[in-house]
């Protein structure tokens, strides 16, 4: 595991130097959108709405648009007047009970390992979390922006868990829920039932048997033989083509704006094969004077000499 993120936890004044750690990970089976006929992938541009040109990277803004459909484009120097902190400190607000935290505020979990310095420390805020079966409160910067969080124990480890906003929770505004009494009998049945499934949480008794299906499936294609091979080759040449036949436009453009004629298809292989022969020729011309150079030192300087004279004159 590769840490993330490191600080201090602070309570009282006591400071215990920690690591963080991503406590989860995503197990799903990951795909890429591709060309059904040859495997190739999708690709993607970043293309303006109104002239349809493609955008650079560094040319894209943050907007904001309004209800009636304007945009407030906001810069990086406004980004950067934000009260945001960069605080390497988790700060326990209090420490509270831990049946007042609903779970729909939590969002993501993070393991805290303490530094060599902050052992101790971190022992010590352990056992007074089990002790006191309470959760501390804590508000933390990740990523420029401050959050609330809880701490709790797990496993011997100290587990942070970021918190959305009370305001980011909706409300269930879906109509009225029918609340109607049930009968004596129809209670006591559904309690009878909640009785015979009764039971502890155990988390090795449950698996994702999508996703191993899934997994099997791939397995069995890829042992099989089912798929696509898309080398990058054909990617790079298929640039060179396209290249090649832009140049091509080009050059009879150019031709056409100077009023001559498209040159037939034998002339044009005539006048790509004429160029070739060329840097031959000069090859074998360039070493003609180099073997004569070779045998005759002093007529090699004095050649040089009289090319720049006749220049000057």
């Amino acid at each position: 595991m590769r840490a993330i993120w490191k600080g201090a936890v602070s309570f009282g004044l006591v400071s215990v130097p920690v690591k963080l750690y991503s406590a989860t990970e995503s197990k799903d089976v990951t795909f890429r959108q591709v060309h059904a006929k040859d495997g190739g992938r999708i690709k993607y541009q970043r293309v303006c709405s109104l002239d349809g040109e493609e955008v650079e990277y560094a040319d894209i803004a943050k907007g904001y648009q309004t209800e009636d459909g304007e945009m407030v484009i906001l810069t990086d120097e406004d980004m950067a007047d934000l009260p945001a902190s960069s605080s390497r400190e988790i700060s326990v607000e209090k420490f509270v009970p831990s049946e007042q935290i609903d779970p729909m505020l939590f969002e993501k979990s993070y393991y805290l390992e303490p530094e060599k310095s902050g052992a101790k420390p971190y022992a010590l805020l352990r056992e007074a979390l089990e002790a006191a079966d309470r959760m501390a409160l804590v508000t933390v910067s990740l990523r420029n922006r401050m959050s609330l969080a809880v701490l709790r124990v797990r496993d011997d480890v100290i587990v942070m868990q970021t918190m959305m906003w009370p305001d980011e929770i909706r409300k269930a505004d879906f109509g009225s829920v029918d609340t109607s009494e049930a009968k004596p009998a129809e209670v006591k049945m559904a309690q009878m039932l909640v009785e015979t499934l009764a039971g502890d949480f155990d988390a090795d008794d449950y698996e994702d048997d999508y996703r191993e299906a899934l997994e099997a499936l791939v397995k069995a294609k890829i042992e099989g033989g089912e798929v696509k091979r898309t080398p990058e080759t054909r990617k790079s040449s298929g640039e060179v083509v396209d290249l090649l036949a832009a140049l091509q436009r080009s050059v009879d453009a150019a031709r056409t704006s100077r009023g001559e004629k498209a040159p037939a298809a034998d002339e044009d292989q005539t006048t790509e094969k004429a160029p070739a022969k060329k840097p031959a020729a000069k090859k074998s011309a360039a070493k003609t004077p180099a073997k004569k150079a070779a045998a005759k030192k002093s007529t090699a300087k004095k050649t040089p000499a009289k090319k720049p004279a006749k220049k000057a004159s």
